[in-house]
């Protein structure tokens, strides 16, 4: 057991991570105010504030321990103290919620010929891919947090060649062309999305072999509908690289409301032109999943297609349906969205790093 300052027994982001999904998992309690806790929340905590923590502690589990969570660890720690002189074994989350939203794992999808090393951005529910073979690697929808690639791919001895993103991200900072820079790797997007930097353009279609095996190869198929340019990769033909277009949740929602009858026109078409057409046996990798989805140590976050086309009803609702539905669902971008779309397109200059971890704090919200 870890001790922090005063002897308030402590856990890092990181082993919270590691038994979270588990039978070993704690109880999460998270002291903030409401309107913080509504906000922006880790995944299954109940909300107690901290003021009212003394009056409702017989509220709290005493049959497992509680992990205490507050914006940075102060208040938690706190409350820790509180809930030990009451006999309920308790640990502060060391640096809070600041802490949750850089905290990384990762779980290995092994295509044979190939892996695929997910990526998780515990605290935003981002999803990105290290897809490799003998000894080169393709990096998908990288954060800006670029050691975390750069360490998968030393740890399975690859070279990243190719950085791809899936879309041009509204909800977090891409770090294409910051792992490109540090590795020599060349950027490929899809254009219709409006990059105004130096890029290689992708093609429907258009493929690539890796790690030197010509029966290997990752497919470009384009999927318009979240944003003009989303674009799916199909991976040895046994994996699908979904980005923003399908969750295991749900389906991506049409990314700006004024095109918002438009747009979802074309993510059916997308869905039932380029995904609902794999194999059933095909493996979904989104880029995102939501509060409802359990993640577990050491294995992806993923589903069959036919598991999906099982529990997903939009997947088979006829066109003018679904576009109600998801036109429907469609909201304006809040205003650090906007300001992340112009950072991640090179329309903006890129302004300092604890500017962009700013705009990055909180829940993705791409779902529809």
């Amino acid at each position: 057991m870890n001790l922090g300052h005063g002897a308030v027994p402590e856990i890092s982001a990181a082993e919270l991570v590691a038994v979270l999904g588990t039978p070993n998992a704690p109880d999460l309690l998270d002291v903030r105010e409401p309107e913080e806790f509504d906000a922006w929340a880790m995944a299954g905590a109940r909300n107690v504030p901290l003021s009212r923590l003394a009056t409702e502690i017989d509220a709290v589990v005493r049959d497992r321990e509680v992990v205490v969570i507050c914006a940075s660890g102060s208040r938690s720690a706190r409350a820790v103290e509180v809930l030990r002189s009451a006999g309920i074994p308790a640990r502060n989350l060391v640096g809070g919620m600041l802490a949750w939203a850089a905290v990384y794992d990762t779980a290995v999808h092994d295509l044979g010929a190939a892996r695929v090393v997910q990526v998780r951005r515990r605290g935003k529910g981002c999803l990105s891919y290290v897809v490799g073979a003998n000894d080169e690697a393709f990096v998908v929808d990288p954060s800006l947090d670029i050691e975390q690639y750069l360490l998968v791919a030393e740890q399975h001895g690859w070279r990243i060649t190719r950085v791809f993103d899936t879309h041009l991200h509204a909800d977090h900072l891409s770090g294409v062309r910051a792992l490109a820079s540090a590795t020599g790797a060349s950027v490929h997007l899809n254009p219709a999305d409006g990059y105004r930097f130096s890029y290689e353009p992708l093609d429907d279609e258009q493929w690539f072999t890796l790690g030197g095996q010509e029966h290997f190869v990752v497919t470009v198929l384009r999927s318009p509908g979240h944003t003009p340019g989303s674009t799916l990769y199909e991976v040895g033909g046994r994996a699908l690289l979904t980005g923003d277009t399908l969750f295991v949740d749900g389906v991506g929602r049409p990314d700006l409301a004024d095109h918002a009858e438009d747009f979802a026109r074309e993510l059916h078409r997308s869905l039932h032109t380029k995904v609902i057409a794999m194999p059933v046996d095909a493996t979904v990798l989104p880029a995102h999943y939501g509060e409802t989805v359990t993640v577990t140590p050491h294995r992806v976050v993923g589903a069959s297609l036919g598991e999906l086309r099982s529990s997903l009803p939009q997947l088979s609702w006829p066109e003018d349906r679904f576009v109600d539905w998801a036109s429907g669902r469609a909201r304006p971008r809040p205003p650090h969205y906007r300001e992340i779309v112009s950072v991640n397109a090179g329309a903006a200059p890129v302004p300092l790093i604890e500017d962009l971890r700013r705009l990055e704090l909180g829940p993705n919200r791409c779902a529809a």
